[in-house]
């Protein structure tokens, strides 16, 4: 057991506790950058300990009824197949010279989609709940009914799955963007409920063609489980009591500075992007906030007051006689 690698899965685990995603596009730069991992043995080791930490949370959404079952089932039908895929190519791949780096660039790709998946979620949850972090609990709700369309769900599971085995990274990041797009009545709380029980299968096939069919490490993938299971459990339970606005940001910033630094960019680009987002991201958000929440506080009715003639009516006293 490597006592680094306890402490990130820790660090790790506490984060996807505290935002509910995150878990795949930090571990793997985590692993690659701090501990010199190989990248396709970080990648095995991230989806092994993935799929350990998943279905707590999928367990949670199961029984608020925050899931629409027949989406998790057309996504994974493309998805499961795709990410055992996914897997065998970057396996069959990385015994060629020069893989590395393109696999690093397609790395890099990755946490840039899963930074602009952070940010949308937020969104989402702002728009939906009026929160001002873009937090809040999943309300317990009946599913939505919604018109499936199989083909497209179909195909955006099989890209979401391929991506997940090649890279690790990004399952959720284009799973809630692309739902989003699809299904915009699809509430909130059963988008993320969706994406995180379809996660699960999604994660296992991937694991699976990693595991079979080669670079597995034992020592490093159970140091992480161990660091990251506790980790999850005291993140879940900070989360219940305190927003997690604000590790969201962090945590976007970061994927977006290691995205950068994935793709080549040098250091001090690499920093100045992280300054500009973390400076103008949050003049943004603070603006999108205001205008998102004075909206809808704006249209919230009067009691017992249909439109503004009515009101009108009513503050005028009647005529007497």
């Amino acid at each position: 057991m490597d006592v680094g690698l306890i402490f990130g899965g820790l660090a790790v685990g506490i984060v996807v506790g505290l935002t509910g995603m995150g878990g795949g596009a930090l571990m793997t730069p985590m692993l690659v950058f701090f501990f010199r991992v190989d990248p396709l043995v970080a990648i095995t080791s991230d989806l092994v300990v993935s799929l350990v930490m998943k279905p707590a949370g999928a367990i949670v959404h199961l029984r608020r009824r925050t899931v629409n079952l027949q989406l998790v089932k057309w996504l994974c039908l493309g998805s499961v197949p795709a990410a055992f895929l996914g897997a065998v190519c970057s396996q069959a791949l990385g015994k060629h010279e020069g893989f590395d780096a393109v696999l690093k660039i397609l790395l890099g790709i990755a946490l840039l989609i899963a930074t602009c998946g952070l940010v949308t979620r937020a969104a989402i949850s702002m728009i939906q709940r009026r929160t001002p972090l873009g937090e809040g609990p999943a309300r317990m709700s009946a599913p939505t009914s919604i018109h499936i369309r199989p083909a497209a769900t179909i195909m955006l599971g099989a890209i979401a799955g391929f991506i997940v085995g090649m890279t690790s990274v990004g399952a959720g990041s284009i799973i809630v963007i692309t739902l989003l797009l699809l299904y915009p009545t699809l509430k909130a709380s059963q988008l993320v409920g969706t994406d995180l029980v379809q996660a699960i299968p999604l994660v296992a096939a991937g694991a699976a063609g990693h595991l079979i069919f080669g670079d597995f490490t034992f020592d490093v993938a159970g140091s992480l489980v161990i660091g990251a299971i506790p980790g999850a459990w005291i993140g879940a339970q900070i989360s219940s009591r305190a927003p997690g606005g604000i590790i969201r940001r962090a945590l976007a910033v970061l994927l977006l500075a290691s995205g950068l630094k994935l793709l080549g960019l040098p250091t001090p680009w690499v920093l100045a992007s992280a300054v500009a987002a973390l400076v103008l991201g949050n003049v943004a958000w603070i603006v999108f906030r205001r205008r998102v929440l004075g909206t809808r506080s704006s249209r919230r009715p009067v009691p017992g007051v249909t439109d503004a003639a009515t009101a009108a009516t009513r503050k005028t006293p009647p005529p007497s006689g």
